[in-house]
């Protein structure tokens, strides 16, 4: 049998969790939550990655620019353009250029 503060503590905490998430059952509550930290996960991941995007990115900037060409190359910047519009649609030319603006530069 539960007390009296054990059920309030139980109600505060399924309130609680159905506040945070907008959901209006626990169920559904308990998915948002496992789905956002997936999320959360899936973020941390992408970061890492473009992070090291950049890096490699730098690598051929100062080769590049080493060589006596310039830091940046419009034509394979246009390339990239394309291959995330054609996987992403129009959003997609928008992270793109996103992703390119972090990357340039950073030598």
């Amino acid at each position: 049998m539960s007390t009296p503060t054990a059920t309030a503590t139980a109600t505060a905490a399924k309130t609680s969790a159905t506040e945070k998430t907008g959901a209006r059952t626990d169920q559904a509550a308990d998915l948002i939550g496992n789905a956002r930290e997936r999320i959360d996960s899936l973020d941390d991941r992408i970061i890492g990655l473009i992070q090291e995007r950049m890096a490699v990115s730098a690598v051929i900037q100062e080769a590049r620019m080493t060589s006596g060409g310039r830091r940046v190359n419009l034509s394979r910047e246009m390339e990239i353009l394309g291959h995330y519009r054609d996987a992403l649609g129009k959003p997609g030319t928008a992270l793109a250029m996103t992703m390119l603006e972090l990357c340039r530069g950073r030598i």
